[in-house]
């Protein structure tokens, strides 16, 4: 089963894989979010920030500006990204999904599946804003912010 933490929990992680919408709403200054605020936290606190593959792409795909492109590639590239086989990371977030399905649970997007079975693969907690996570965390051992 996954688990949820509290504000003060938070203090106490380390690793910590960053979905696509914190960072968005992290570099968007016009959007100001809790989670993007934790993530801030996470940054000035020095922590192990980690993004994969999908996140990546996630966010770079989305820039239309190419200088604001460039700057946030830059920035994220700084992180670090998680490199585990691809067959192992697309038959865990099949699994994922094949029994949230036989439970009656449809995520709707089937890169959450990826990015929830890099988090369980890698140990790590995951920080996000979306809502197929929190279906997700009472029938996977996904651990979120």
């Amino acid at each position: 089963m996954g688990r949820q933490f509290r504000r003060n929990e938070i203090n106490k992680m380390k690793h910590v894989l960053v979905d696509t919408s914190v960072w968005i709403d992290f570099f968007n200054e016009k959007t100001i979010s809790p989670k993007s605020e934790i993530l801030q936290r996470l940054i000035e606190n020095n922590d192990l920030i980690y993004i994969c593959p999908v996140i990546y792409q996630e966010i770079l795909q989305g820039i239309r500006d190419d200088n604001t492109f460039e700057d946030i590639k830059n920035i994220i590239q700084d992180f670090n990204m998680l490199r585990f086989n691809i067959m192992e990371v697309t038959n865990t977030a099949i699994e994922i999904f094949r029994n949230l399905r036989k439970s009656g649970i449809t995520i709707r997007k089937s890169n959450d599946c990826l990015i929830a079975a890099y988090a369980i693969l890698g140990d790590l907690y995951l920080l996000h804003k979306d809502r197929d996570f929190e279906k997700m965390t009472n029938h996977v051992n996904l651990k979120i912010v």
